[in-house]
Parts: C-alpha cells; structure tokens; sequence
C-alpha cells in the first residue's frame, strides 16, 4: 500500500517534470524548474505584448483610408440594428449620423448613446414604410462609413 504522502510526491514530481518539459528547462532542482518557469512566462508576456502592438500598428498602417471607428449594421425583422463605436470622442458625429438617417428614411426606433470619452451609439432603426422602398444592410453600412468618413476629414482641417 503507498502512503498518501508517497501519492503527493509522484504526482508533484510528475507536474514538476511536465512544467520543466513544456518550458524546455534542463534544470534538476525544484528550485531551479520553478525560475525557469516563471523566466518563461515572462518571456511570453512579453511576446504577447509585441504581437499586440504588431497587430495594432498593422490595422493602422495597412489602410491609410481605415478609421477608428468600428460599424456594424446587422438586418432584423422590420429594420436594422446598428452599432457606431470609436474608442474616442466624436463630437458632432451623432448629428452627422442621425441626418445619414434621416437622408436613408430610416426611423430611429430605439437608440442608446455615449459621447463622453469613447462615443458608442446602439440603434434600431426602422424602415419608413410610407416610403415603400426597401434599402439593405450593406447600403446602411456603406452610408454610415461615407459620412464617417466625411466627419474624419472636415475634423482634420479643423
């Protein structure tokens, strides 16, 4: 019969061999496996750091047209829900927004703004049935990027 302790051991030992083989350490001692160890997860951090600040500085090397403003504008029943998100302050964009509406017909139904540090607009908007024509998602989407786009610039020159 093995002890409970003996039991412990084993499998210490055993957890310590698969971290000192997963952090390719040729260190014996306990010690020595758990430096190892914690050298290696900083050296990961680390790397994580610099593919995210790769990543970042692809986005925004990569298009020199790419705003910072994410905008997604998904079909429901009667209407469409749109998001508007920039991780900074917009001010003037939701004016420029609502009046995109207004030129597309499409009626605000429910709405929920942000425009302190970030500016966040969630929207459902409605077709206006008076109008009798129907517009798809892509053609919402592609209007809230042009005047986007056109609030970019005329800030730009400001």
């Amino acid at each position: 019969m093995v002890s409970r302790e003996h039991k412990k051991a084993a499998a210490l030992h055993e957890k310590l061999q698969l971290l000192r083989s997963i952090t390719n350490s040729h260190a014996l001692s306990k010690t020595s496996i758990i430096v190892d160890a914690s050298n290696y997860i900083e050296e990961l951090k680390q790397k994580v750091e610099r593919l995210n600040r790769d990543i970042e500085n692809a986005q925004t090397s990569s298009d020199p047209n790419a705003l910072p403003i994410q905008v997604t504008v998904k079909t429901l029943e009667k209407g469409f829900m749109i998001n508007v998100f920039s991780k900074k302050s917009c001010p003037g964009l939701l004016v420029s927004i609502l009046e995109t509406f207004e030129e597309l017909s499409l009626n605000v139904l429910e709405a929920r703004v942000s425009c302190t540090d970030t500016f966040s607009l969630q929207a459902i908007g409605g077709e206006n049935e008076e109008q009798g024509e129907t517009i798809d998602a892509h053609v919402v989407k592609q209007a809230l990027l042009q005047v986007i786009r056109n609030w970019s610039e005329s800030n730009e020159q400001v």
